[in-house]
């Protein structure tokens, strides 16, 4: 039986991705090695930053998928983080915006790997 599932970004350097991704999630890895390192984000949920060093996996490999962080709070909270993650330089992609389904944004870690931010639903 599966007892977490666990997200994995391809990175190019774990250690400096694992320092952007702490300070945007405000909280400290649970595992770390050279290459991988992970962030447990509570019962059943982990997200592994993985450089893929030890299978030479190429830094041009496509990025076709996005972290999405849901979040609880309303529209306000989502404006907030968004202001928080522009003030720490972070690349944004897409302002807020509504999609139907909430207002949501859009941003980008150093390694161009999407970072959804929405409303858990």
């Amino acid at each position: 039986m599966t007892t977490s599932v666990v997200s994995i970004v391809y990175v190019s350097d774990a250690p400096a991705a694992a320092r952007f991704y702490g300070d945007l999630l405000g909280m400290s890895p649970s595992f770390e090695t050279p290459g991988y390192i992970t962030f447990d984000l509570g019962p059943g949920a982990d997200l592994g930053l993985w450089s893929g060093q030890f299978e030479d996996l190429s830094p041009d490999v496509p990025r076709t998928s996005e972290v999405c962080l849901a979040i609880d709070e309303g529209p306000d909270e989502l404006d907030a983080i968004f202001t928080r993650w522009q003030s720490k330089g972070v690349t944004i992609l897409r302002e807020p915006h509504d999609l139907g389904f909430g207002l949501t944004f859009l941003a980008a870690d150093p390694d161009g790997n999407r970072i959804r931010v929405a409303p858990r639903g």
